[in-house]
């Protein structure tokens, strides 16, 4: 055989070879292919279209509001007002020692001993009456925050009562040497012994309230203003006197 018929044979034999390994890689790619596309159909789509999104979604179960119509909580009051809060001055006086600072000489002197006094404002959980001449807004830190907790606790009461909203009006607190002597010279009946000279007490008014929304009777909020008082009182966080003639609750921590 000639070297040229040899050379013919040999290059038949690679294209015939060529053509195998062509169709073979073909076969491969497309039986990669449908591993691919049966996997498609097993594992979950990390960007699902907006159509799979409202499907999906559309089986979850909506979150429960709270009904509008639920019914209020009762107002109940307290069953009188001298028994439930009788706490005269005598046990006041006791607390105030313990817990309370050493009274003050004037408004000067109270300035300066802010370490031991806290400032107290209108915010909204209560409103310092505007009219309170004999008394400078301060509290120890105690009586502060039973302060601050009655008057929470009341807006809380209020709303479960689906009563509308009112702040409770302060209108006493911390009283120096010098505003109990002119307290006195008014009014016949004010102590010189009063449990305010130490920072640890603080009036209520139960007739007069700061409205937040519609204004409402004086007897409904004074009921629910009761109620929390005798809370506090149960709790053991305060001593309160139900004073007739001053129109308040005169609190004293504990």
């Amino acid at each position: 055989m000639r070297i040229w018929q040899i050379i013919l044979i040999f290059v038949a034999e690679m294209r015939r070879l060529k053509k195998k390994i062509y169709y073979g890689a073909c076969a491969l790619t497309f039986a990669m292919l449908a591993v691919v596309r049966q996997c498609a159909h097993v594992l979950p789509d990390d960007n699902p279209t907006e159509d799979e999104v409202v499907v999906e979604t559309a089986h979850l179960p909506t979150p429960s509001l709270p009904k509008a119509s639920a019914t209020p909580h009762p107002i109940r009051s307290v069953h009188s007002y001298k028994d439930c809060f009788p706490d005269a001055q005598d046990v006041q006086i006791v607390a105030a020692h313990r817990w309370g600072v050493r009274p003050v000489r004037d408004r000067a002197q109270a300035e300066e001993r802010k370490d031991e006094l806290v400032f107290i404002g209108s915010n909204p959980y209560y409103q310092i009456d505007r009219g309170m001449a004999s008394s400078i807004p301060y509290l120890v830190p105690r009586a502060a925050l039973l302060l601050q907790d009655i008057g929470r606790s009341y807006l809380d009461s209020l709303f479960v009562k689906g009563v509308p909203l009112h702040r409770i009006i302060v209108t006493s607190v911390l009283r120096s040497e010098e505003d109990v002597r002119n307290l006195q010279k008014r009014n016949g009946n004010a102590s010189p012994e009063s449990c305010h000279r130490f920072g640890t007490t603080f009036d209520i008014a139960y007739n007069r309230y700061a409205h937040v929304g519609r204004p409402v009777t004086n007897d409904t909020l004074k009921w629910v203003l009761s109620e929390v008082l005798r809370d506090k009182r149960q709790q053991g966080r305060c001593y309160i006197r139900y004073e007739v003639k001053q129109g308040c609750f005169h609190i004293t921590t504990r």
